[in-house]
């Protein structure tokens, strides 16, 4: 086994998981959770995208995304309606919106904090080592491809 490997797997995921625990604490105080936070954030990067487009963006299976849709829904955060065959899209309500804009304060200042001890050619250093990793699982999501600020680039 190389422990270097490992070292490294496991330092990714414990600043995974720390930034996740924090995130979701902060989220919590506004009413909502990562996990919800992140469905919307999806949502909001993809209107109208597929249950099955929006799990792989969230990193669920399709049964579980369906639950949190319907919770989301219930909550009127988000409105689902039919679409092609037997596609159901998902868009954000206004209410969705708002909790969207306010986590999106909350998780910016996690990361800052988060990342506060390494410097900005650092932490563009570690995203394009993280990125190249990752190309190949991006590509896999089969979703469109985003602009910088998240928005599809077949969007108007």
């Amino acid at each position: 086994m190389d422990h270097e490997l490992e070292r490294l797997g496991r330092a990714v995921k414990q600043a995974q998981h720390r930034q996740h625990r924090a995130a979701d604490a902060a989220l919590n105080a506004i009413g909502t959770t990562l996990v919800q936070w992140d469905a919307l954030r999806a949502i909001a990067a993809v209107p109208g995208a597929s249950a099955h487009q929006l799990a792989l963006a969230t990193f669920q299976t399709d049964q579980a995304f369906g639950t949190l849709a319907n919770r989301l829904e219930a909550q009127q955060l988000i409105v689902r309606k039919s679409g092609e065959g037997r596609r159901i899209e998902h868009r954000l309500s206004p209410k969705g919106e708002h909790v969207l804009a306010e986590g999106n304060i909350v998780t910016n200042r996690i990361r800052a904090e988060l990342y506060a001890s390494i410097s900005k050619a650092d932490r563009r250093t570690l995203a394009a080592l993280l990125h190249r990793i990752l190309v190949d699982d991006v590509a896999a999501l089969d979703l469109p491809a985003t602009n910088r600020k998240g928005r599809s680039k077949a969007a108007p």
